[in-house]
This record gives C-alpha cells, sequence and structure tokens, in this order.
C-alpha cells in the first residue's frame, strides 16, 4: 500500500519575503495507541494482552527515566534514543553553562530494518 500525500503551501524559512511554494507532505492515514499494539501483539503469540499492555508501559518508563539520565536507549532492531540540545554560541569554552541551552529535544535514530522500509516505500497523491 502506498503513503498518500497532499500538496502543502509553505514559506520559505530563509526568505519570508519570496513568493510561497507547494511541497509533497504526509497525509497520515490514522494512528495507533499502546492498547491496540498490545493486542496486535497478543494475537500474534501467547502474551496475554493485558501483559503486553504492561510490559509497554513499563518501557515508556524506563525509556523517560534512562533519557532523563542522559544515557541512550538501545532497543535493539528498533532503534535508539537519545536526548540533544540547542544552545547559544559562547567565544570561550568557559562560557558554556546550563544558561546557553535554548532547546532539547528526543532523537530517534532507527534501526537498520525501519532504514530500509524507507527504501522500499511507494507514494500515491491523495484525492
Amino acid at each position: 500500500m502506498a503513503i498518500k500525500f497532499r500538496p502543502l503551501e509553505r514559506v520559505n524559512p530563509q526568505d519570508i519575503t519570496a513568493p510561497k511554494k507547494y511541497y509533497a507532505a504526509v497525509k497520515t492515514n490514522g494512528s495507533v495507541d499502546f492498547e491496540t499494539l498490545a493486542e496486535q501483539i497478543s494475537d500474534q503469540c501467547t502474551v496475554t494482552e493485558t501483559d503486553c499492555l504492561a510490559v509497554l508501559n513499563v518501557l515508556e518508563q524506563n525509556i523517560v527515566r534512562e533519557l532523563g539520565q542522559g544515557r541512550i536507549v538501545r532497543l535493539g532492531k528498533l532503534g535508539n534514543f537519545q536526548v540533544s540540545l540547542s544552545s547559544e554560541g559562547v567565544t570561550t569554552e568557559a562560557e558554556v553553562s546550563a544558561a546557553n541551552i535554548t532547546n532539547s529535544r528526543i532523537i530517534f535514530r532507527p534501526a537498520k530494518k525501519l532504514r530500509n522500509l524507507l527504501k522500499n516505500l511507494t507514494f500515491q497523491k491523495a484525492s
């Protein structure tokens, strides 16, 4: 099945006075939540839906805790999560402090199987 996309008009962030242009943007096809994933997993193995949901909830809690400790969370064939930050530049090493930090975010680096998924996608314009 193809990933659907739609045209989206956007301004050029590097030149806001330039004329807007249209770009392709993914048109999502819904979402899936923890409960649905737990149900799907339980249908594919001998673990109950409740057990799957419990494991997924504890996994989420542990990922949050480990990221909060500054650790990279490696989830094997899924990929890695890591905290990243942006900061203002200063002229000397001694001037670098927490006050220079302007933003933080979580980066996900997909493992090989997920990266390969991107190579095989097909796209279709949404009607």
